[in-house]
């Protein structure tokens, strides 16, 4: 369990980084899918022993807390790159084209590294729950693909 965890949190760790520069906010729940489901199925394959679903989906959780760790350094990147007062200005002229109220540049420019931070993390934060979910359907996937040959007992009682 844990070396699939690792595994999948040094992976999730570079797609997050990757994924906060590239596209703010968006891409974190949709690595934490892959990311949990692959550390999942990572999880039972490499253990020796049969691994249980709760196993996989705590993989899966460890993968994706690497994930809001890489999530969180993008973003730091990210605000270190970007001219939040020209961000600010962009979106104040856009406000105006379309009619909408105009929110104080400053204000906004203000606001606008931390609001990202928060938002980044909420969003990391349901990466884990998707990570964990899905690792457990990783799990799940790995059982009835190693099962598929065997033939499947019924209950104890039923002799």
């Amino acid at each position: 369990m844990l070396k699939g965890g690792l595994i999948g949190a040094v992976v999730g760790c570079v797609l997050a980084i990757v994924g906060a520069i590239a596209f703010p906010v968006l891409c974190n729940p949709c690595a934490a899918v892959f990311v949990g489901l692959g550390a999942g199925l990572l999880a039972c394959a490499s253990a020796r022993v049969s691994t249980s679903v709760a196993a996989a989906a705590k993989a899966g959780a460890i993968a994706t807390v690497g994930s809001l760790l890489g999530q969180m350094i993008g973003t730091l990147i990210m605000s270190l790159s970007v001219d939040a007062e020209l961000v600010a200005q962009v979106a104040a002229q856009a406000s105006r084209q379309f009619g909408l109220a105009v929110v104080d540049p400053d204000l906004y420019a203000a606001i606008y590294t931390p609001t990202m931070f928060v938002a980044n993390l909420f969003c990391g934060l349901v990466g884990i729950g998707l990570g964990a979910g899905f690792g457990a359907v990783g799990g799940l996937l790995w059982h009835q693909f190693r099962k598929q040959g065997e033939e499947i007992a019924g209950p104890p009682w039923d002799d």
